[in-house]
C-alpha cells in the first residue's frame, strides 16, 4: 500500500534532520542515549519510537515534538482553527499496543500554553518509561477509558473525568478500553 502524499514520514524527516546537523546515526544514538540499531530502524520506518525515545532524539537538536511534526506553523495571529489547521505532532508515533494521535491547537513558538486533542487507539500506551518534565498538565476525558498513573497514584478515568497535576511527577497514560479514547489536554509550559 502506497503512503499518502500528506502522510508524515517520520523516518525520512529524522534522517534529514540528522544529516543537516552533520551527525552519523551512531553519534545521534550516543548523544540521545539510545542504541544505534534503534536509530537505524526508526529512520527506515521499520520501528516507531515511543514518545520518550523521540524526545531523547529531538533533545539532541534542541527541538520539540511540535516543531518536528509541524510542517507549516500557523500564522502568529491566528485565533480560530479548523481541524486541518491543527498540526499532527504524534500521529506517526505508534505507542505500545496501539497508536496515539495528538493534534496541537496553534503551533507558535511564543505560546505559553499547549493545548492538545489526543486520540488513543484501544490498547495504546505512552510507554513503560514514565514521562516527566517541567510544568503542569490538565485534561478531560471526552470518550473511552484511560488509566492514568501519576507518581504513585493510579486512576481509571472515563467520560467527564479530568486530571490536573505537577508534570515533574512521573506520569503515563494507557487506553484500557476496547474503543478509542479521546482527551483534550493542556500543558504549561509547552512540552511536546
Amino acid at each position: 500500500m502506497r503512503k499518502k502524499e500528506t502522510e508524515f514520514n517520520l523516518g525520512e524527516h529524522l534522517r534529514k534532520l540528522r544529516q543537516n546537523h552533520g551527525l552519523s546515526q551512531r553519534e545521534l544514538a550516543r548523544r540521545a542515549g539510545i542504541t544505534n540499531g534503534a536509530v537505524s530502524l526508526i529512520e527506515q520506518n521499520e520501528s516507531s519510537p515511543s514518545v520518550a525515545s523521540l524526545r531523547k532524539l529531538l533533545n539532541v537538536f534542541q527541538m520539540t515534538l511540535a516543531e518536528f511534526f509541524s510542517l507549516e506553523p500557523p500564522p502568529e495571529d491566528q485565533i480560530f482553527f479548523k481541524i486541518r489547521d491543527l498540526p499532527e505532532i504524534a500521529g506517526a508515533l505508534h505507542a505500545k499496543n496501539g497508536q496515539i494521535l495528538m493534534r496541537q491547537i496553534g503551533g507558535s513558538h511564543s505560546q505559553k500554553l499547549q493545548m492538545l486533542f489526543e486520540r488513543y487507539a484501544a490498547g495504546a500506551d505512552t510507554g513503560e518509561a514514565m514521562l516527566q518534565h517541567e510544568g503542569e498538565e490538565a485534561g478531560i476525558i471526552l470518550r473511552g477509558r484511560i488509566e492514568a498513573i501519576v507518581g504513585k497514584r493510579r486512576q481509571v478515568l472515563t467520560r467527564g473525568c479530568a486530571y490536573l497535576y505537577d508534570s515533574r511527577l512521573p506520569h503515563r497514560f494507557r487506553n484500557i478500553g476496547k474503543d478509542e479514547a479521546v482527551i483534550v489536554s493542556a500543558c504549561t509550559p509547552p512540552y511536546l
